[in-house]
């Protein structure tokens, strides 16, 4: 088949979160399978290596209610595979130090990049089956494929996957003149516009062919008004054509028998390394190495959805208790920044915390914890905690989204389940899941550890790559667009 994948991400070009990493992969995992991808996504300042990228479209020109625009499609490959990626080249747009921003002109910059990447189509003949978009970016292009450029892809059907319904790309009504569909006002969510707002997701959702979620639980909770944050009716009413699938990761960047960043390898059937990575975490972040001591990583954007709020009154109390460690990565709001810092200076034996990101510290993090912290308020599907399952380091989680989908109690009695889940998100139920994580942690202390590393076992045996999910997708496309099978 022939697919157009639109994303505001893709690693390593441009990265902020999971969606990179994603918008990286299911295309890298199309296109081994034999089908043909264009992955399109804006050419931001921060991309490096664009020198040696090739001008596939020297331009393109169209119009936006007011606003004449014109751009370029420059080329590169998709490191590890053979996949084109179409970066739309618009420097007054994307030539910012950030990836999003709080412009004025917000709305405009993913406006162009959904009319730009079907123009770019047309010009290079270049007729999808499916057209892939992701998140509230590219939610503008479906309604487009039935609008405006109807004639030239009439047989173009659309998939909308939801990263994070919590991100909406709402604007004010009178932003609709600028997106190039004024004249398709009707088709507009009428309850927004007489609430004097217009919304790319909620249009991306009234419009597609298909709507995804990154995990099956998340795709039943955004059907609440607990997590459907104001778009639960919408979704409810489009139930029929909304499914969960599950994310995957991509094992050529994290595998603990091969990952390139790492010094040590380890693998399920001998995780002598792994302890071996544990000491040169400790060791790159100052802590001092015990083996009885249990070190807990953290790598996170530091925001309200992950969480943190209940670490605020837990972790001092259970650190000073316990005496475990804890290493954190991360960036975000002041006051979570704030606060791992103070747990740092009054720890200092026990915690380490760096607001900054780095892969290569990511990567340690994951392979030499003991346990992995992720207590999400909400979670749509989450990467770390697939990365530590495969990195034996057991996950402490809320249960919620794709956290419940991955993430199962551990049961001593019967050996199964692969971490420690807490139900209710509050403090008592964080406290329990970390005394829980330390009471089979100790009662599996001594010369073998056997019962630890059956629980490690559990989790890196687990199907989580991404050539696990991928079959699930191919179906989709295949019903939405039956010719092309």
């Amino acid at each position: 088949m022939r697919v157009l994948f639109v994303s505001s991400e893709v690693a390593p070009f441009a990265k902020t979160g999971g969606l990179g990493d994603v918008a990286a992969a299911l295309p890298r995992q199309l296109q081994a399978l034999g089908h043909q991808v264009l992955l399109f996504l804006p050419l931001y300042g921060r991309v490096q290596g664009r020198d040696g990228f090739a001008e596939l479209v020297p331009s393109i020109e169209f119009a936006l209610g007011p606003h004449r625009i014109r751009v370029s499609i420059v080329a590169a490959k998709l490191p590890g595979s053979e996949v084109h990626v179409c970066f739309v080249r618009c420097p007054p747009l994307y030539d910012r130090p950030n990836i999003y921003g709080e412009a004025p002109d917000e709305h405009l910059r993913f406006a162009v990049l959904c009319h730009a990447a079907l123009h770019a189509c047309a010009a290079l003949r270049f007729a999808p089956d499916i057209a892939h978009v992701n998140d509230w970016q590219t939610g503008l292009i479906p309604l487009l494929l039935k609008t405006l450029f109807a004639g030239a892809f009439a047989h173009t059907r659309s998939v909308l996957t939801i990263h994070n319904l919590g991100h909406q790309g709402t604007f004010p009504a009178q932003a609709l003149a600028e997106t190039g569909l004024a004249r398709q006002g009707a088709l507009i969510h009428q309850d927004e516009l007489r609430a004097g707002r217009f919304g790319f997701l909620a249009t991306g959702i009234l419009h597609a062919n298909a709507i995804t979620t990154v995990s099956p639980t998340y795709a039943r909770e955004i059907q609440t008004p607990e997590h459907g944050v104001g778009l639960d009716g919408l979704l409810r009413s489009r139930r029929d054509v909304l499914f969960g699938i599950l994310n995957g990761i991509d094992e050529s960047e994290w595998s603990p028998e091969r990952d390139p960043r790492l010094q040590t390898h380890f693998s399920a059937g001998d995780l002598s390394g792994k302890e071996r990575c544990k000491e040169q975490l400790l060791s790159a972040t100052g802590l001092p190495y015990r083996r009885e001591v249990p070190v807990f990583g953290i790598v996170s954007r530091l925001a309200w959805q992950k969480g943190f709020d209940l670490c605020l009154p837990v972790l001092p109390a259970f650190l000073e208790r316990q005496g475990a460690q804890l290493v954190v990565l991360g960036t975000g709001e002041p006051r979570y920044e704030d606060f791992f810092t103070r747990l740092a200076v009054a720890f200092p034996r026990q915690v380490a915390y760096q607001a900054a990101f780095s892969e290569d510290r990511a990567h340690l993090i994951e392979a030499g914890s003991d346990l992995f912290l992720m207590p999400s308020r909400y979670e749509p599907c989450g990467l770390n905690q697939m990365y530590s399952l495969r990195y034996g380091t057991v996950p402490v989680v809320h249960k919620t989204g794709g956290l419940a989908d991955t993430v199962w109690q551990y049961d001593g009695s019967t050996g199964r389940g692969t971490g420690f889940v807490f139900d209710h998100f509050d403090e008592a139920g964080l406290t329990w899941a970390l005394n829980r994580a330390l009471q089979v942690w100790g009662s599996g202390a001594g010369a073998d550890r056997e019962r630890w590393m059956e629980l490690q076992r559990n989790g890196m045996r687990l199907p989580l790559a991404w050539e696990h999910r991928i079959g699930e997708y191919v179906a989709l496309y295949r019903r939405l667009a039956p010719q092309a099978a």
